[in-house]
């Protein structure tokens, strides 16, 4: 058996149950933008860092308004989403010169929504190299850069 050692995992692990209310809600409301990894906020909307990222520099961007769906915002808060995504991708290019991007959003819990009562759409910048063979043969990602660095390049970006 190979054992990866990932200790920022931890508090996921321990609070992944335990948690109740809606942490994008209550992140969006508190004043400490840094501590919680938002990196922009708008009228309608506001961008974060995902704290158990996928890979370096993977983003979220949601709605203040609490909705599980699409379908349950305005054209203009969904818009809003949109240009915000844009701007993001945009210091993210300028931050960390990725080759690509995946953009989402996960809907309910079956299309594999970690958050499933609040959207947000998930940005993820992508290299050419970032599958290795931890990936391919470890089943493992990399995460090269630490939260706090990737909070700040991007600050620097927008």
């Amino acid at each position: 058996m190979d054992i990866i050692f990932a200790p920022w995992r931890y508090e996921y692990v321990k609070n992944a149950q335990k948690h109740e209310g809606c942490v994008l809600c209550e992140k969006a409301k508190e004043d400490k933008d840094k501590e919680n990894l938002i990196i922009l906020r708008g009228e309608r909307c506001f961008a974060m860092l995902n704290l158990f990222p996928y890979t370096s520099g993977h983003l979220m961007v949601a709605p203040y308004k609490h909705a599980g769906s699409i379908e349950d915002i305005d054209d203009e808060t969904l818009l809003e989403m949109m240009v915000m995504s844009k701007k993001c991708m945009g210091a993210l290019r300028k931050a960390f010169d990725p080759d690509g991007f995946n953009i989402g959003i996960n809907i309910e819990h079956a299309a594999g929504a970690g958050i499933t009562d609040h959207i947000h759409m998930h940005i993820v910048p992508r290299w050419e190299g970032d599958s290795n063979f931890m990936a391919v043969c470890a089943d493992a990602r990399v995460i090269p850069l630490d939260l706090e660095k990737v909070w700040e390049n991007l600050k620097e970006s927008l």
